[in-house]
């Protein structure tokens, strides 16, 4: 069991038999642990870290869409992350919320190796869907290389055993399962993003001369 599962049990057990006049208290990495969970919560960090990553991408960009764009791939790496923890049968805790924070980056770096090519093909006059299917068709065997790279390095982290194993196993665990799901079902889902977020955005740009237009001719 991980360490929040086991200072868990121990206070249900310390409640059930001991006194109420006595108490505990935690030292070390549990008291470290308690402190955090007692902090900023985990959505917050998370929330604050896309943040950080779509102003990073708008001012590298300098668009606000294509951030969108990149960003769309993340709730697939934490689904995945999500579900392999379940599957295992692991807790929402300080370690895996450090691997969630992780795999903004890690997924964004997959979403951003389309995204850039595709953009400078579509401002070169390829057509948006064919810019979109040319960036993932030449952007998949490095993005599948690098992933499986990282993926496999994990493995260690993903069974560790020994002392402390059980921190590094839902760390791994959470980096695993969303690069995993990033690498085999985000990719095929960044060029229809791309796609998306242009098409609107070129949309949003037709229509504002129209309505210049009208103001201008009405009484």
């Amino acid at each position: 069991m991980s360490s929040s599962q086991g200072m868990r049990a121990l206070e249900e057990v310390f409640a059930q038999t001991m006194p109420a006049e006595m108490g505990f208290d935690y030292m070390g990495m549990s008291f470290q642990e308690q402190v955090a969970a007692r902090g900023v919560p985990s959505s917050v960090v998370f929330g604050f870290s896309l943040l950080v990553v779509f102003l990073i991408l708008a001012a590298q960009y300098e668009s606000w869409s294509l951030p969108v764009a990149v960003l769309l791939s993340t709730p697939v790496a934490v689904f995945g992350a999500f579900f392999i923890l379940a599957a295992r049968r692991y807790e929402i805790d300080v370690f895996s919320s450090i691997g969630l924070v992780m795999l903004i980056g890690l997924a964004a770096k997959n979403a951003i190796l389309i995204v850039e090519f595709s953009k400078a093909e579509h401002e070169r006059g390829v057509p948006l869907a064919e810019s979109a299917l040319g960036g993932a068709r030449l952007r998949l065997r490095p993005i599948l290389m690098t992933a499986l790279a990282f993926i496999l390095g994990v493995v260690p982290l993903y069974i560790a055993t020994g002392a402390g194993a059980a921190s590094r196993r839902v760390l791994g665990t959470t980096v695993f399962g969303g690069m995993l799901a990033a690498s085999l079902i985000a990719i095929f889902i960044i060029p229809t993003t791309f796609y998306v977020t242009q098409r609107l955005l070129a949309r949003g740009r037709a229509t504002e001369p129209r309505v210049a237009d009208a103001g201008a001719t009405s009484p």
